[in-house]
This record gives C-alpha cells, sequence and structure tokens, in this order.
C-alpha cells in the first residue's frame, strides 16, 4: 500500500470512531442518583443496610492467648537440649544433636516449673503445636499491657 492510501484509511477510520454514537449497554435505565441523605449510596436498600449496622454493637477484639509462645521462640524436647542449644550459641563445642524447633506461629502455653528466668517447662495446648519441652522465652506471670503507639500526623 502505497503512504498516501495507507494514510486516508486510518483517517477513514480515526473519522468514524470519532463520530460514532456510544452505545448505551441499558438503554431504558436512567442513571442512579446519589441519595438525599448524603451518604453516597444510590440504592435506598443500600442506605438502609448501612444504617442498620450502624445500629448494633460493636464487635470486641478476642484477647489474646496468655502465656504464649511468640514466633521465633525456640521449643526443645528436653532440658538438656536447651542447655546445649544455649552453649552452642555462646561458641562452645557441643556433642549430639539437638531437638529443638522454632515456633512459627503464636502458641498457646501452659507453665509447668521455672528454672529461673532462661529456663521455663512448658506444654503447648495443642499437642501438635509442640507437646511439653522447655523454653528460654521470657514469659513474664502476668499478661504485658498493651499500649498502642500515638496515631500518626
Amino acid at each position: 500500500m502505497t503512504p498516501i492510501p495507507r494514510f486516508l484509511t486510518i483517517a477513514a477510520c480515526l473519522g468514524i470512531l470519532a463520530l460514532a454514537v456510544p452505545a448505551a449497554a441499558q438503554p431504558n435505565q436512567t442513571p442512579p442518583q446519589p441519595s438525599p441523605d448524603g451518604n453516597g449510596a444510590a440504592d435506598p436498600a443500600l442506605s438502609a443496610k448501612k444504617k442498620a449496622s450502624e445500629g448494633s454493637a460493636p464487635v470486641k477484639a478476642q484477647p489474646l492467648a496468655w502465656p504464649r509462645l511468640d514466633a521465633g521462640s525456640v521449643l526443645c524436647r528436653t532440658e538438656d537440649d536447651l542447655a546445649r542449644l544455649a552453649a552452642r550459641r555462646m561458641g562452645q563445642p557441643v556433642s549430639g544433636s539437638l531437638d529443638c524447633k522454632i515456633i512459627r506461629l503464636a502458641t498457646p502455653i501452659t507453665i509447668v516449673q521455672r528454672k529461673g528466668p532462661g529456663r521455663t517447662e512448658i506444654t503447648t495446648t495443642d499437642p501438635a503445636a509442640g507437646g511439653p519441652g522447655w523454653t528460654d522465652a521470657w514469659l513474664p506471670a502476668k499478661a504485658p499491657n498493651f499500649v498502642p503507639p500515638p496515631p500518626r500526623q
């Protein structure tokens, strides 16, 4: 095709597109009008549902389980495994393997006994989460109070 007929073909196509009347998907309906109460809902049924939900009681957040092991805590099968893990972390040579795992999700526990701040015998409330074992996680007697951070401005 030579440049002039190509130009005329493109110009004709663009002219047809420019003059085309927009198609209406639903030609017999009028566009929705904003509601008179100003909430932006075009459908009165939607605004009625919104008003009904505004009167309902607010949903309270479930309290976090306490005591619990947070993600990243270590759970060892025996107290000896926990002692060998501590020695390995200090760079000392350790004989034998360690039967310890890292907790991936916050896990509710029951404290069996404490042997100082770095040795606590626990049992997970869900046996599939680890069962009985020892941890070096800091577990205070009372749940810490959550103080929300100040709002950003």
